[in-house]
């Protein structure tokens, strides 16, 4: 029985056909639409990114010199290794050869090379010359033997910053990432200079991701960074960087800042911070460390400048036509200032004229300096300063100080301000005023980079001198350095002398606030300085931070650190000699300790020495240096008298119990007895007891155990 067709169902079923083949037709339409249009873009990259590999071309970082151009950094060629897992032939066995040679774990580098989904992975950067020479001489060898095992490792060459001084101007230097961008300091801040501009490889490869010999590639060069030069001179640095480890060595302070100047100028010749550390071998593993020693605490770091502050206060007042060099006064150890006492530092001074004021550091008399002033002319005198204001310098993270504002100032405040307390400086700005005070005044902006220029030595920025006001007359100035030159030669800041100089500074002891206390047992000593004392070559200040030792002041602890920088620096600038002097002949420091004050400056005044007293008491629990230590005759060696003894010489001894090692030392110490450990922890017991009387020297042993 054949099946006989009629022409609707024929009609029918060519309908249903079409209806098929016109839904197929749209079906796939509709897909070369989404992928030619929605989605062509993102098909084409992901095309290209297959059969075409781009590299970047990193640009040569640009050197960093010092003025005299030597190099402080600069960029050395280093090596990277990566791999193209899709041309591993056995991850593991490659992991296991190249583990030893790249100091990485197998399992890492076996992981990387599995890795099949990316063209190419790093395996190690920044291979130092030697390892990457005996990588490339495996490469070689397992190649000329047919061996594959290594086949997919490729060796290129990049950039690696190195600091050829290392630990040098290590926070104003900065450093940079392992990428090679600007990270701290001057590498950050002058990154856009640094940097260049990197280029690009593109090439076609094939499904292995190796180059096609006969594809097409385009390259673009990379332009590479500029160079800066710093008014930095790397010589006086260096004499900044050794005064500076030796004052934090010898003093077992908890820091030292120096910073050494051209007054004239404003540049800035070197910048320490101590503890710093090797800019090639940064802690990166442990970033709150590293965070704290990248910190230019000369720029970013206030502190009650004490002392060196009444360089300020006395050209403000001589200035103002306030006071005169030989203007009689009289210390009688204290002054009271809306019934709050302010003490001098050391015993009464009696009858002094204004310059033997400066020499003595007397506070009543910068007390009276200060109020004299009054509230307005202080406050317009801190300005022409610029004290509580950023100085300008360029370098990242300054700081502007602190000055209690006008309207809440109090006049006792304003007695502290004029020896040194209730404001607050940091280091560059306290320098940058006293360069004003002697270079005829002026006050200059302080500066450090020197020149920019590009790839090609076109200079593109250059720093020059630029005065920012002129604070006191160069009348005023011209007086102030033969002030400040008398400080040095007569006064407390003799341990700055240097023989045929004339070197003029001031030396500062400034407190220490534990939690919200003034501490008693820890000072900031300072010295500030310049030299030649009638036309000033160069300027530094020192500072010492809670030096571990008897005697903190800044005389002891930062003026002879500062006095080795000037003598380096006006021998190394050519300076001459100014005077036919001599140095001093070296002499034994006699022991004076447990002798009355008088009989002490007696027995040092006949062995050469000067000396400074500090405290109350006839006699005296210690010195410093010891007796036995060796020092130029004329040094000066300062006595701390015991405050507490009895008729026979006997002081209380202060009660420790509680108290750890360190403090139940410097408590003893402070006293003028020595301390005998038995044990450590907390001190539990003593002997002699708390408040029995003894003679200075005397050793208290002291039972310590754990808490």
């Amino acid at each position: 029985m054949r099946l006989v067709l009629t022409g609707p169902v024929i009609r029918r079923r060519l309908a249903l056909c079409m209806a098929g083949f016109l839904a197929l037709f749209s079906a796939l339409d509709a897909r070369l639409f989404f992928l030619q249009i929605v989605a062509g873009e993102s098909l084409q990259r992901r095309a290209q990114a297959q059969w075409t590999s781009e590299s970047a071309v990193r640009p040569v970082r640009g050197m960093i010199l010092d003025r005299n151009g030597a190099v402080l950094a600069q960029s050395a060629t280093a090596y990277t290794v990566s791999v193209s897992p899709r041309q591993v032939k056995d991850p593991a066995r490659l992991a296991r050869i190249l583990s030893p040679v790249l100091d990485v774990e197998a399992a890492t580098l076996e992981r990387k090379a599995s890795d099949t989904g990316k063209g190419g992975v790093t395996l190690k950067r920044q291979l130092p010359r030697e390892t990457a020479r005996q990588l490339r001489t495996m490469l070689a060898e397992y190649s000329a033997a047919g061996d594959k095992s290594l086949s997919g490792v490729y060796l290129e060459e990049e950039s690696k910053r190195y600091y050829p001084m290392g630990a040098f101007a290590s926070q104003l230097i900065g450093l940079t990432t392992i990428d090679g961008e600007g990270q701290a300091g001057l590498e950050q801040a002058l990154n856009r200079y640094l940097s260049g501009r990197a280029g690009r490889v593109l090439e076609e490869i094939d499904g292995k991701g190796r180059a096609l010999g006969y594809g097409a590639s385009t390259y673009v060069p990379a332009v590479n960074g500029g160079s800066v030069t710093l008014t930095l001179d790397a010589s006086i640095q260096s004499f900044c960087e050794q005064a500076a480890r030796e004052a934090l060595d010898v003093n077992g302070a908890k820091a030292v800042r120096a910073l050494a100047m051209d007054p004239r100028t404003g540049e800035i010749l070197a910048m320490v911070s101590k503890p710093d550390y090797d800019l090639n071998d940064p802690p990166r593993d442990d970033v709150e460390a590293l965070t704290n020693l990248m910190r230019n605490r000369v720029v970013t770091d206030a502190y009650e400048p004490g002392s060196t502050f009444k360089t300020l206060t006395a050209a403000a007042a001589l200035d103002a036509g306030l006071v005169s060099v030989n203007e009689g006064f009289y210390c009688s150890g204290a002054v009271t200032v809306d019934g709050g006492k302010i003490r001098c530092w050391g015993k009464p001074h009696g009858a002094e004229t204004f310059a033997q004021a400066l020499q003595n550091s007397c506070n009543p008399v910068f007390v009276e300096m200060g109020l004299r002033l009054g509230t307005e002319r202080l406050y317009n005198y801190l300005s022409a300063f610029g004290i509580g204001r950023r100085t300008g310098v360029d370098i990242p993270g300054e700081a502007p100080g602190i000055v209690i504002g006008r309207n809440a100032v109090k006049r006792v405040d304003i007695a502290r301000i004029g020896f040194g307390q209730s404001v607050a400086v940091t280091p560059i700005q306290l320098l940058t005023a006293v360069c004003a005070v002697v270079n005829g005044g002026q006050l200059m902006r302080p500066y450090v980079v020197r020149e920019i220029a590009d790839a090609d030595g076109a200079v593109v920025e250059r720093g020059e001198p630029e005065v920012v006001g002129r604070p006191i007359s160069a009348e005023t100035s011209a007086t102030m350095r033969r002030l400040l030159e008398d400080v040095v030669a007569l006064g407390g800041g003799k341990n700055a002398r240097i023989p045929g100089y004339r070197v003029g500074g001031k030396t500062g002891t400034a407190q220490v606030y534990v939690d919200g206390q003034v501490s008693r047992d820890t000072h900031i000593g300072s010295f500030v300085g310049f030299a030649p004392a009638d036309d000033p070559r160069i300027a530094v200040i020192l500072i010492v931070d809670e030096a571990d030792v008897a005697v903190d002041f800044g005389s002891v602890t930062a003026a002879p650190y500062a006095r080795e920088i000037l003598e380096k620096s006006l021998l190394y600038l050519g300076v001459a000699p100014q005077t036919d002097e001599t140095p001093a002949p070296e002499a034994t420091v006699p022991r004076v300790t447990g002798l009355d004050a008088r009989d002490a400056e007696a027995a040092l005044k006949d062995a050469g020495f000067d000396c400074a007293l500090d405290g109350e008491g006839g006699r005296v629990a210690r010195q410093l240096p010891a007796g036995g230590a060796k020092m130029r005759r004329g040094a000066l060696v300062m006595l701390y008298l015991d405050g507490g003894a009895g008729q026979d010489g006997a002081a209380r001894v202060p009660d420790v119990t509680g108290l750890p090692v360190v403090e139940a030392n410097r408590l003893l110490a402070a006293h003028g007895f020595v301390l005998r450990i038995e044990g450590s922890g907390l001190a539990v017991s003593q002997s002699p007891a708390a408040q029995e009387e003894a003679l200075p020297s005397t050793a208290v042993t002291v039972v310590f155990e754990p808490p």
